[in-house]
């Protein structure tokens, strides 16, 4: 039935006079269960199902979606659209052509090991209970606020053109994210973190959640009882794989996505210190080497094929220091006279897709983490961060540290509290001097557009070493 709604659209559109017509329909199903400072809230449930229409006339894309499928609720609304986009036609600047793109009829999901829906309520609520208990279990200091969400999200996309082509798909995702608040007398400590990737409930095991939260509690204990005032001076600075992912994903993913360069943004999330001369530029040392790809197994940005039919792909953004790869669609390949690398996503039928980031990372390079301490007199070691902000331009960023400590004469030694980088984006990744080995990932949710939409990633990296930084303490 599906197929037949998106068909007549086309039908529709074609018989009109539309250059192209692209039908998507999208159901979203989520469940979520929340337990704020030990108690269970109330359990949240929804599910939107749509069709979401793009048509192209005389070089003016329209765009309309709806939730009524039926044969004359989808004739009336092409009509419409049809009227809408023709008329926008006399007052649009910029023609859209898309670039070509292979007609391609495929199918594929996410498979679950452990079916979330086979999981009784009762284990998803003791599962939350044990994570409370591994939390507020403390002696020396109080978790004033607890808050942890267990959550599911299911992604059922039928995309068909009047290209020809059919992409059907179902992503099921599984996370956990926790927001913790520690007090040890007048002193305060906040940490978030998010696990989470594409599957059924195997996904909390493959995450050692448990393992990752009780780790981050005893962190937070460490800092409040023992940390010291951090370093006001120039050092070498080693940061962990979640700070590097939210390096990577800020400084470098979010510049290079082309709707961003080309100004579309600018009004809504900002701009971008690339331009379209960007490419073969050289913006950091040779350390720096970042990729984006959708096609991780398992991954919580996973896809196949993206909401314009195009194949998804590993896309090489920097290499080597040097801007190699931009984030395209369709439209804004063909502006740059090449093929698109697969990077448009809706997250609803009543949104239009629009360039996203997947799982963006730092590539693991040839270091073991003691080897990265060898040759450090004085540096610091952040492991993760309690809060970071960064400008529109993606050039001005700053991190607060959560869990980090001092390195004196190659060793880690005592921990440290809020630690603060501040810098340019060129300057730190000038910086980069070691990638280490080992490379992990976090869930996030990405957020762009107007009206806003936030996209399941994953951001991430090895630990990374800096020579030479300026760091500060609170």
């Amino acid at each position: 039935m599906k197929d037949e709604h998106c068909h007549l659209a086309i039908d529709r559109g074609l018989s009109l006079g539309a250059e192209f017509v692209e039908t998507r329909i999208h159901k979203v199903s989520t469940e979520s269960l929340v337990y704020k400072n030990g108690e269970l809230q109330p359990i949240s449930q929804y599910v939107e199902e749509g069709l979401g229409i793009r048509i192209l006339v005389d070089g003016t894309l329209g765009f309309c979606a709806i939730n009524t499928l039926s044969e004359t609720a989808i004739t009336e609304i092409v009509e419409k659209l049809y009227k809408i986009t023709s008329a926008s036609h006399k007052i649009n600047k910029n023609e859209i052509n898309f670039a070509d793109e292979n007609s391609v009829d495929i199918e594929y999901q996410v498979s679950e090991k452990t079916k979330w829906q086979d999981i009784p309520l009762k284990t998803k609520t003791e599962y939350l209970d044990e994570l409370d208990v591994s939390i507020r279990e403390r002696d020396k200091i109080k978790f004033a606020a607890r808050l942890i969400e267990l959550d599911r999200r299911v992604d059922e996309k039928t995309y068909i053109t009047s290209d020809g082509t059919s992409v059907k798909s179902k992503i099921p995702r599984v996370g956990v994210f926790y927001f913790l608040t520690g007090v040890e007398g007048a002193n305060s400590i906040q940490r978030f973190n998010h696990r989470g990737g594409s599957g059924g409930w195997e996904i909390l095991a493959d995450q050692k959640v448990n393992e990752v939260l009780t780790e981050d509690a005893n962190a937070m204990e460490k800092v409040l009882l023992h940390g010291k005032k951090a370093p006001d001076k120039k050092l070498d600075l080693i940061v962990g794989g979640e700070i590097a992912g939210i390096i990577a994903h800020e400084s470098v993913g979010h510049p290079s996505e082309t709707d961003r360069i080309l100004g579309r943004e600018a009004a809504q999330a900002g701009e971008s210190y690339m331009t379209v001369k960007s490419l073969e530029k050289q913006i950091g040392s040779e350390e720096v080497n970042v990729s984006d790809d959708p096609t991780l197994p398992s991954s919580y940005g996973y896809y196949l094929y993206d909401d314009e039919g195009t194949k998804a792909k590993k896309r090489n953004i920097v290499t080597r220091g040097v801007i190699t790869e931009f984030l395209h669609n369709r439209d804004t390949a063909a502006r740059f006279e090449i093929s698109s690398n697969g990077s448009s996503r809706a997250m609803s039928y009543s949104v239009e897709p629009i360039i996203r980031m997947a799982n963006t990372f730092f590539e693991p390079g040839n270091y073991d983490f003691e080897e990265m301490l060898e040759g450090i007199k004085e540096g610091v070691y952040m492991k993760s961060f309690m809060e970071w902000n960064i400008d529109d331009r993606r050039v001005n960023q700053r991190y607060t540290g959560m869990e980090a400590y001092m390195i004196e004469n190659g060793e880690i030694t005592y921990p440290i509290k809020s630690p603060i980088l501040e810098i340019t984006t060129q300057d730190l990744l000038q910086a980069l001097v070691a990638r280490g080995k080992n490379l992990d990932f976090w869930a996030a949710t990405c957020g762009k557009g107007d009206p806003m939409q936030g996209a399941p990633v994953w951001t991430g990296g090895p630990k990374l070493k800096f020579s030479d930084i300026r760091m500060r303490g609170r």
